[in-house]
């Protein structure tokens, strides 16, 4: 550890944008205490990190920034994006599960994570608390930012907190004196996490001038995150006390945008957010092909604005498919879809060649008084059935032996079979359609925590209430409400897996999912069209934790996670 966070020390160029800042490692203890004002420069060249690209072992290069590197190595280890395309991009073995120690994400994730850290570190050891509740707040800031990491960290690197707090954690780092180069306990490491988040909103109560938009941190971004941790930590009845502490008496849906359309493009100002990082138009944050969203959308048809070749995966489709009028369909939207209405079915076929593509069988279909049929030759006889299956409405067909589910959309272009179904989570902020200031922490997550924490402390009714709070702001009402008579014919077992499933739906794309799914000793089914090998995977299964970047094993000689 000594030695990976020397590395931290080299000099660097950050980017300029709207925060103000100076580079935090060019920033001396002695300096920051002579002159505090530079304490919020350096503060804000902490959250610049985030996004900035920094020179890593002698090299910047587009796209290299924690926020890409972070959403996409959370987000592909779940079954929300598919990708349509091998690549030499080391963001085909995060889909595959086969990331590699030299991988670039993970050694620059890492890295940099450790370098904020670091520069939260030296204004943490200089500020001295209590001289102002303007110093206070920069200081609260710094200790969530440093929580912030530490958790990133735990949950890409280490198992989850729920199979057993003397599992490896992550290297604690809580002073520049970097002599510690050992993985503490991932119950130690969320012990950390926990002690400066309650720190930080402590620090941040009384002060909020600081607070101009999102991009800053507050006491409600710190309790916000806490209750995300105390979730992880499976201490139920902590996160409903600290939500209930958040909302003071507000309801939940009160704390939600009116308007989920457009609030990925608003998160900025949204009431709903947290915790954003601040992108700017007309900078550099304005990346293009090299931006977050630049896998999941393309503005135009010749793909000139991104790459576009990561889709909604059937699985997702399925449940938003359940409520055409669902508003959180806006975010999907088909990349050249036939405009005269035709429409196709799909459905994912296993190859027998383990390393081939998972393909689609794509096929014409029409509508008709009763029902669909197939209008292609080689499927003609095959009868298209539809059953109601719970809530939803599902077509089968008998092929080649064996029954299959079918999924009929809007003929639309496909990309190596797969439907070409894009994100738009990540676009169109200030009118720029490749920029977003992609959200850390919001309400939205907040709310659904606290469901979660209702479920497992059988407090059905509240579950449902925090979770139809998030149905209603989507644009739903009616039976389409879950209450304790209709959940199960929706098709859950238990009111947890309503609640899993609306977070499946409302989270989707922001890195939540596989972390959801494995702390809650689950299965992650990945049998859909995609590169990604076709397998159902368990949650004790080692794959579900990055691998230690090998930079940090050959200077400090931490465990691998083998």
């Amino acid at each position: 550890m000594k030695k990976i966070l020397g590395i931290l020390l080299f000099p660097l160029l950050l980017a300029s944008c709207e925060l103000d800042h100076t580079p935090n490692n060019e920033m001396t203890s002695g300096e920051l205490e002579k002159n505090p004002q530079s304490a919020v420069y350096s503060t804000n060249g902490n959250y610049a990190m985030f996004k900035d690209y920094l020179e890593y072992n002698g090299t910047v290069y587009f796209g290299n920034s924690y926020i890409r590197h972070y959403f996409q190595m959370a987000e592909f280890h779940g079954d929300c994006v598919n990708l349509s395309n091998k690549t030499e991009d080391p963001l085909y073995d995060e889909m595959c599960y086969s990331d590699l120690v030299t991988a670039k994400p993970n050694a620059y994730l890492w890295w940099c994570a450790y370098h904020i850290i670091y520069g939260a570190n030296s204004i943490i050891e200089t500020l001295h608390e209590g001289t102002s509740p303007s110093n206070d707040h920069i200081l609260g800031e710094n200790y969530f930012l440093r929580a912030l990491c530490h958790l990133h960290l735990a949950t890409l690197y280490a198992k989850p907190y729920s199979m057993g707090r003397d599992n490896m954690g992550v290297i604690i780092s809580t002073s520049t004196d970097v002599e510690s180069h050992v993985r503490a306990s991932i119950g130690d490491t969320y012990d950390q996490i926990v002690k400066d988040l309650i720190k930080a909103a402590d620090l941040m109560k009384e002060d909020e001038s600081r607070v101009t938009n999102h991009g800053y941190a507050s006491r409600d971004a710190a309790l916000g995150l806490l209750s995300r941790v105390y979730l992880y930590r499976e201490e139920n009845d902590k996160v409903i006390e600290t939500v209930n502490t958040m909302l003071a008496g507000a309801t939940p849906l009160s704390k939600l945008d009116p308007d989920p359309t457009t609030y990925f493009t608003r998160t900025l100002t949204s009431p709903e957010t947290l915790w954003a990082v601040a992108q700017v138009a007309g900078t550099e944050d304005s990346q293009g092909r090299e931006s977050i969203g630049s896998m999941y959308y393309t503005p135009d048809e010749k793909g000139q604005g991104g790459w576009a070749e990561m889709y909604y995966t059937d699985p997702l489709r399925l449940r938003l498919k359940r409520f055409p009028e669902d508003l959180r369909n806006s975010y999907c939207e088909p990349l050249k879809p036939d405009t005269e209405g035709k429409l196709q079915a799909h459905w994912p076929v296993e190859s027998q060649n383990k390393d081939a593509f998972r393909l689609n069988e794509i096929r014409n279909v029409v509508k008709t008084e009763n029902g669909y049929r197939f209008t292609d030759e080689d499927m003609a006889g095959i009868k298209i059935e539809t059953r109601k299956v719970n809530w939803d409405t599902r077509h089968y067909i008998q092929w080649k032996g064996e029954e299959h589910e079918i999924f009929i959309d809007v003929k639309m272009f496909t990309n190596n079979t797969c439907p070409a179904l894009m994100c738009k989570k990540f676009s169109w902020q200030d009118g720029v359609p490749m920029l977003c200031s992609p959200v850390m922490i919001r309400w939205g997550e907040v709310i659904l925590n606290r469901a979660e924490a209702y479920a497992k402390t059988g407090q059905n009714q509240e579950a449902l209430d925090d979770v139809n709070a998030l149905r209603q702001r989507a644009g739903l009402s009616g039976d389409a409400l879950y209450t304790l008579n209709n959940y199960t014919q929706a098709g859950y077992e238990t009111v947890l897996d309503a609640v899993l499933d609306e977070r499946f739906v409302e989270l989707c794309y922001e890195g939540h999912r596989a972390f959801d799914v494995y702390r809650n000793k689950r299965k992650l089914d990945r049998r859909f069209a995609g590169v990604q090998p076709w397998e159902v995977i368990d949650y004790t299964d080692n794959r579900i934790q990055y691998r230690i970047p090998s930079d940090e094993i050959s200077v400090s000689g931490i465990p691998q996670n083998d």
